[in-house]
């Protein structure tokens, strides 16, 4: 049996609608999660003394953040429930339509019922395609506050952090953009600023809880 354009098209937006919810799973931040972050724990004695430039590994310093992790956690249950209602609502259209299509091939319907029915089905399908619009502008947005959240208390821990150790300058290096090359490993402070970003971090969220 021929499928006909209404049915065609409510099944390529529910492909759709999947592709484009699962495309925003993922900040920024974790773009290069997929490279092994480098193992905090084994980053040797900081011999940086004031004056010095320093650096840090910015990937590794925020996937191994917890204020990252608990956000990111939050973050993706929101996607995921998002994703599973979008995609029921999809699969019911759907399948009403494949209902209605086999009604009428079998003429059981009436043209006025026929074209009531499928002008219910479009308006349904275009619902649908406007509330995924909307929900994929607002998890974009999400993303992004997430992304600024994390950024701006890396930043202000790392201006309070160097009001104690003075260093020079602090550069940032990742996996993307590698701008330190061959260095002294005792002028990578990562692991130092993980640690008292998380010490803040659980300080904090303990006393809000």
């Amino acid at each position: 049996m021929k499928k006909t354009p209404l049915i065609l098209s409510i099944i390529a937006l529910v492909v759709a609608i999947a592709a484009a919810v699962l495309s925003v799973v993922h900040p920024n931040f974790d773009k290069k999660k997929s490279n092994e972050p480098v193992d905090l724990t084994d980053t040797g004695k900081i011999t940086a003394v004031a004056g010095d430039i320093v650096y840090l590994q910015l990937d590794s310093l925020i996937v191994n953040y917890d204020m990252y992790n608990d956000l990111m956690t939050a973050f993706q249950t929101k996607v995921q429930g998002i994703q599973d209602d979008l995609a029921k609502r999809g699969r019911k259209l759907e399948s009403d339509a494949k209902a209605f299509e086999s009604q009428y091939q079998k003429g059981l319907l009436t043209r006025s019922a026929a074209e009531e029915q499928s002008n219910k089905l479009q308006q349904r399908q275009q619902n649908l395609q406007n509330d995924a619009a909307k929900k994929d502008q607002e998890i974009q947005e999400e993303q992004a506050v997430l992304n600024n959240r994390v950024y701006y208390a890396v930043k202000e821990f790392i201006e309070k952090y160097n009001e104690e150790h003075q260093f020079a300058l602090i550069l940032t290096t990742s996996a993307g953009t590698n701008t330190v090359l061959n260095v002294n490993p005792g002028l990578d402070v990562t692991a130092d600023v993980l640690k008292g970003l998380n010490e803040e971090y659980i300080k904090n969220r303990n006393v809000s809880e």
